[in-house]
């Protein structure tokens, strides 16, 4: 089983899940990478907990991509119960899958090298600067999402490990020339329907709804007319970015210059040309043939058209073995110290081997080291030496007032007036509508500790970034509570009317329906209730003028022989239809088929025997599901 995983994770297929799942984590934010906790769990697998705190901060990820992807619009999705309460069951399910894979991963005795992870830290974009991997750019990034670099690798190598259990699964699929070709086909195939739609809004005059009935509506799903919990924040933030500074003089800046030359040294390079012989397969061979390119040179022999005839280095060869400019600790050490220790243009030097196989090296320019002019620096350098200040301002204040907010907790006045900055307020919020510093992870971590809902004191500094922290308190708190039946006696009796239409309306369509299976046609029952029949002669899977439902029902609908098949179908808004499949109209498929279709039935066969496998360790687990169930109300 190993043997295939470790194939089945070299395919294409496995290195795009590969790649996405990387993604997915960096884009979306990892959250702190936890040890046990005493906190009532939010799921059991195999005896492990998940807790309630990695939840929480799974969901809050979740919540930041999903703002990420939907901008202002989010607010708007945000605030359907329904939609909120599918998005944590669908956390919690993905806390559980990768618990049971990792559970399998450490069962087969899998686990990723240190040199792989650090090479896959190395790689990542989101820890580069310039397309090359910047090191505080890495510290800044994990920092902010709460990890330290040893527990961000071993978080990172985790989920790289269940990946292989992912990839062996997707890479090992694979689907015949006749199953693309029919697959495809029947995405293409048509099928020609009429319908008829009984709309419940026609039926509300038969409908009536009584004052008790509203009750004990009201009674029997109170759950669902909570008022959310609300918060209203007093805060202060401090930014060093926003701190004013005293001006810096041109005589500072030059002082600076002169202290920190060094720093702006631009060390030589060199431009150098190479002809390569690849020793991999047969090393006395090879060292022969640049034994004998050698001796060419030495002769006379044009550099360039050799390595053009001869290297093993097809792109350089084709530029006469040009590999630009190159400076210290680059290159392979054998080539870099051979390179370097060529004294003018136009050398070349003995045969030097590496890891790559046989070099001769010529050298075509050089580029002395110089030091930056003070011209060419003064403005940055000059920015700096004022970040520099506001940061030594920043951190002044920042003790300052932590100090101050611990001593006077009652209050943020003080605090503020230390660090010359004003206290800022919201109105009353849910929690998950607070807006910017205060909709992150640790903010809302305070604000429901007891300290602050129940002591009403000052929060300890809370860190938000680099040089950015804010101390908050709450103003004012109001618990989730139940609405009182008169605020929602209208609400409930819309639903009820709703609920009501549709069963008659869903009555009437089986009704009718009958009538049809005794011999009437859909025309005529179109003809006797004032309905309006319908017609779409090729109908697609990928329809948006019908309602989906009845596309779904008219594509599982058995194929006519003779005579129309019929069918009755409850549509998602409430209304039925009755739909009669008239003709089914079979695609052929000739010709080669189109990668990106051959690529996308392939990927859903995969994601199909992926959800096979989370179901397949699922079924052999012991899982703790009612706590799951619980947790996502």
């Amino acid at each position: 089983m190993l043997e295939k995983i470790r194939e089945g994770s070299q395919g294409p297929v496995a290195k795009i899940i590969l790649g996405a799942v990387i993604l997915s984590f960096a884009l979306a934010g990892i959250g702190s990478y936890l040890g046990q906790t005493t906190e009532q769990p939010v799921a059991e697998v195999n005896g492990v907990k998940i807790s309630q705190t990695e939840f929480n901060r799974a969901y809050q990820n979740e919540r930041n991509r999903l703002e990420q992807q939907f901008g202002e619009y989010f607010t708007q999705i945000a605030a359907d119960p329904n939609y909120m309460a599918q998005i944590r069951q669908g956390v919690i399910d993905r806390l559980v899958q990768q618990e049971l894979q990792s559970q399998l991963a450490a069962e087969l005795g899998l686990r990723v090298s240190d040199d792989t992870v650090r090479k896959t830290i190395l790689e990542l974009p989101y820890f580069q600067l310039g397309d090359k991997f910047n090191n505080d750019r890495y510290l800044q990034v994990i920092r902010q999402m709460n990890f330290q670099p040893d527990t961000f690798r071993e978080y990172l190598r985790e989920d790289m490990t269940r990946s292989q259990l992912v990839s062996a699964v997707a890479g090992t699929d694979f689907a015949l020339e006749s199953e693309l070709k029919s697959a495809i086909a029947l995405q293409q195939q048509t099928r020609s329907i009429d319908y008829l739609v009984i709309n419940k809004e026609s039926l509300a005059d038969n409908v009536e709804v009584s004052e008790q009935e509203v009750s004990d509506y009201y009674d029997l799903n109170a759950s669902q007319f909570l008022s959310p919990e609300l918060i209203s924040v007093n805060y202060v933030e401090l930014k060093a970015e926003n701190i004013v500074v005293g001006s810096v003089t041109e005589e500072d800046v030059k002082a600076s210059y002169e202290q920190n030359k060094a720093q702006y040294v631009e060390p030589e390079k060199r431009r150098v040309s190479h002809i390569l012989i690849d020793n991999s397969e047969d090393d006395d061979a090879a060292k022969a043939k640049v034994d004998a390119l050698y001796a060419e040179l030495q002769q006379g022999a044009d550099f360039a058209e050799l390595a053009e005839s001869s290297s093993d280095d097809i792109v350089s060869a084709e530029m006469g073995g040009d590999l630009d400019w190159i400076e210290r600790d680059v290159m392979d050490p054998a080539f870099e110290d051979a390179a370097f220790s060529l004294e003018a243009k136009g050398d070349f030097s003995e045969v030097v081997a590496s890891e790559f196989g046989y070099h001769i090296i010529k050298l075509t320019d050089i580029q002395p080291q110089q030091v930056k002019p003070f011209d060419d620096v003064k403005a940055d350098l000059r920015a700096e030496l004022e970040r520099a200040e506001k940061i030594d301002a920043f951190y002044d204040k920042q003790t300052e007032m932590g100090a101050i907010a611990f001593e006077i907790s009652d209050r943020l006045d003080d605090a503020a007036e230390v660090a010359e900055l004003e206290v800022q307020s919201t109105p009353l919020l849910a929690l998950n509508a607070l807006p910017e510093p205060l909709n992150t992870p640790a903010v809302i971590t305070a604000l429901t500790s007891v300290d602050l809902l129940e002591d009403k004191v000052n929060s300890e500094v809370i860190e938000l970034g680099d040089e950015h922290i804010v101390i908050v308190r709450i103003n004012e708190h109001q618990p989730a509570s139940t609405k009182p039946l008169s605020d929602v006696s209208e609400q409930i009796k819309t639903r009820l009317v709703n609920d009501k239409t549709s069963e008659l309306a869903k009555d009437k369509a089986r009704s009718l329906f009958a009538e049809i299976q005794a011999g009437k046609s859909l025309n005529d029952i179109a003809t006797e209730q004032g309905l309006t029949l319908r017609q779409e002669s090729q109908l697609n899977r990928q329809s948006f003028a019908v309602s989906p439902a009845i596309v779904t029902q008219a594509f599982k609908m058995a194929h006519p022989a003779g005579t129309a098949v019929v069918d009755v179908v409850d549509l998602n808004n409430g209304d039925a239809a009755i739909v009669a499949l008239n003709s089914v109209t079979d695609a052929t498929v000739t010709g080669d088929i189109d990668p990106q279709a051959k690529q996308s039935i392939t990927m859903a066969q995969a994601n199909k025997n992926y959800m096979v496998f989370i179901e397949s360790l699922k079924a052999k687990a012991e899982l703790n599901l009612p706590v799951v169930e619980q947790a996502a109300e």
